[in-house]
Order: C-alpha cells, then structure tokens, then sequence
C-alpha cells in the first residue's frame, strides 16, 4: 500500500470515534494491553507527561512540547484529532512522523490488527508509542483521547500526570456529572506518580485527592503555585489560554523538580515549535477570519466572552456540530446579534445542519443552512464587509474543513 491506500484502510475499516461516534468506543483497555504486547511493550522505552481534561489538553500538550524541546530534549508528541494530515498526532521535535513510517508500520502489523480487531484510536497510539521507543525520545508528551481510566493512552507510567480541568462533554460515555467525569478522569492517576490539576472545582477537588491519596500520588493545584501568570508569555491567544498557562508552568515547575529542564520562553513560538493550530488562529485579515476549535459548552462560553471583546461592525458566525453533543445549552451561549451559516463538517458524526438550524431558530438565531463548511465560509466571505469579523467554529471538525 502507498500512502494515501494506508489512510484509506485506517479510516474506512476500522471504526473511529472522531468520525463515528459512539459505536467506536470501546469500554477497557484489553485490545491496548495486546497491542503494547504485540508491539513488544513500546510504552515502557521512553518517559512521558500524560495530559487529560475535558479542554485544553492540545494546548498545554503543544506548550510543554516547545518548551522541552527548545531545552534541548529530544521530544515527542501525541495528540489528537488532527485538523489537516492525519500525522498531526505524531512528532517529534515539532515534526511530523514520516509518510513512509505510517505506511510501513501499517503494513508491518495490518494482518495482526485485524486479527485482535483494534480500533482507529488504538492503532494511532501503537504508532505512536511505537515510534517513540524507536526513535528514543528522551521525553514525550501524550495527550489523552477521551475520559482517562479507559483511554488506549492509559497504559503509560509517566513521570507527571495532568488533568486540564472538568466539565460536561462526552457525557454519554464518562457521565453526566461533574464528580463522575472526574472519577474517570482521574483514571489516569498512578502510584506514587505526581498529579497536577489545572482548575480546582468544588465538586471534583474531592474526587482527585481521594484517588491521589489512595494511590499515594502527590497532589498539586495549578492555581497554588502560579496564580496570576503573565498571559503575555504565551503565544497562543484567547481568554481561556490564561487558565491553560497556570496549568503549563506549574507542569514545567514540576518537571524541573525532577532534574528536567524547562526553556520557557519559548511558550511565545508553541505554533511555530510545534505546528498547533486551530486554537484563536487568524486565518486573514479585512475581513477578518478567526477560527477555534473549542466545542463543548465550557469551551463555548470562553469563545464567546473573548468575541465580546472584539471589534467589528458585524460578525458572521460559521457554524456546525457533531450528532453527540448537548445543543441547546451550547446556541444558548452564542450572540444573537449574528449572522449565522450553518453547516455540517464531512463526517459521518456531523449533525444535520436542518436539526441544528431548526434548534437554533427556536431559540432566536437567524441562519442560513448550507450543505458543507467550505459553501457556508464562501457565504459568509461573499456577504462580509472589510470591517466584519467572520468566526469559524462549533466543531474540531468544521474548523478542519476550513483550513
């Protein structure tokens, strides 16, 4: 198989929650735990920082990955999803794994996959650990899928264990409460393994100092030791990115603790370093166009606070969102002051964009619905003055379309 044979084989035969929803998740880790066998155990080669969290994680994954490897630290990084290529969600030192590693990987393991019946997410995470161990990366970075205790990523032992914060998403999966997200969450806790928490709830705090407590895990809250951070520091843009740089330094404090060292002031080039996009990103000017991927309604709620303090003389909304999410409390956070373009992202799990204009109809959102993300922009960029704002969101998904 070339390239683009290996792309279509991973996304077509074997089920991907990105892009279908609930019928690729899968409820334990025994297909990763035969993998990690398979593979000869990569995920015990390299050290590593495992991040989780309900928003957020991209972006404090991709700082601490330009920080340590602006140190001089061989570093790798596992995200996901990815907006463009689907090798976005394997680097090191800000590079992406090659085409040829993907295809020959596949191709090496193809027969024993299908045999064990592993999905999308699983196989990403042996590549990725995979590559890791054999390009000896001195530190990797790895981002948590979905939830924590049951995420394929949860067979590491890291030197450091993140949780971003906690709100409602996914909720048909890790629960519909604050406390159960956190209990899952918190799965990614190990022994005697420092935990960092970047945002203290009164309804989760409990739920994290009792499982680092059983498991003997010091704790610590962002918040307590970097309180008041300088935003200006950071070079990635939007109010929500404060509460996401307390949690940064505080992680990159820890880890000097254990003998790493830290170049923070490369947290003022995390796009450059480490290729993130999608996060507040101007896309162009007169119009402008700002794209975000923030989807759930905690993220919502801070893009909508930091299109407040925008100017323009009208804004036009692009618009679309997956099958899973709660919708009501989402359009009830957006401006109704704007024009809207309803879409739905190219993937089985998009909601129809008739459902999500009738929703937001009812709650007094004028919009036009359009069939893709790219008619809905050339809508909005066909109608938009210089002096607009267009805003492209709702959806990892309609922002990858986008870009």
């Amino acid at each position: 198989m070339d390239y683009r044979q290996t792309l279509d084989w991973l996304y077509t035969q074997l089920p991907m929650y990105q892009r279908q929803g609930a019928s690729a998740y899968k409820a334990d880790l025994r297909n990763t735990e035969l993998l990690m066998e398979l593979l000869d155990h990569p995920e015990k080669k390299f050290t590593s920082v495992h991040v989780g969290g309900t928003n957020g994680k991209g972006s404090v994954s991709h700082s601490l990955a330009a920080s340590l490897q602006s140190a001089g630290y061989k570093t790798g990084l596992y995200t996901s999803p990815h907006l463009k290529d689907f090798r976005e969600r394997i680097r090191i030192d800000g590079k992406m794994i090659p085409e040829r590693e993907v295809v020959a990987f596949v191709t090496k393991h193809k027969a024993d996959f299908e045999n064990i019946g592993l999905s999308f997410f699983e196989m990403t995470v042996g590549m990725a650990f995979a590559y890791f161990a054999r390009e000896k990366v001195d530190l990797a970075i790895v981002e948590v899928g979905m939830g924590g205790r049951l995420d394929s990523t949860n067979v590491l032992l890291p030197e450091l264990s993140i949780i971003t914060n906690i709100s409602l998403d996914h909720t048909q999966f890790l629960g519909n409460t604050l406390p159960a997200i956190a209990r899952e969450k918190a799965g990614i806790i190990k022994a005697n393994v420092p935990v960092l928490i970047g945002e203290r709830y009164p309804e989760t705090t409990a739920v994290f100092k009792a499982k680092a407590e059983e498991l003997g895990a010091p704790l610590y809250f962002a918040e307590d030791l970097h309180p008041k951070p300088d935003p200006a520091v950071l070079s990635l843009k939007g109010a929500h990115q404060r509460k996401n740089l307390s949690t940064i330094l505080a992680a990159l404090d820890l880890l000097e603790k254990q003998g790493y060292q830290a170049n923070k002031t490369a947290l003022s080039s995390v796009s450059e370093l480490t290729g993130l996009r999608g996060r507040w990103e101007l896309l162009q000017q007169e119009p402008r166009i700002i794209c975000d991927t923030g989807h759930n309604e905690a993220a919502v709620r801070y893009l909508v606070g930091q299109l407040q303090q925008e100017s323009y003389a009208r804004l036009h909304m692009v618009w679309g969102m997956v099958n899973d999410k709660d919708l009501t409390p989402v359009l009830k956070l957006l401006p109704p002051e704007a024009l809207y373009y309803w879409c739905a992202p190219g993937i089985p799990r998009a909601m129809s964009v008739t459902e999500l204009q009738a929703a937001a109809s009812e709650i007094g959102l004028d919009g036009t619905a359009y069939p893709d993300v790219q008619s809905a922009l050339k809508a909005a960029l066909d109608n938009a003055l210089p002096e607009d704002l267009i805003f492209i969101g709702g959806s990892t998904f309609v922002v990858a379309d986008a870009l």
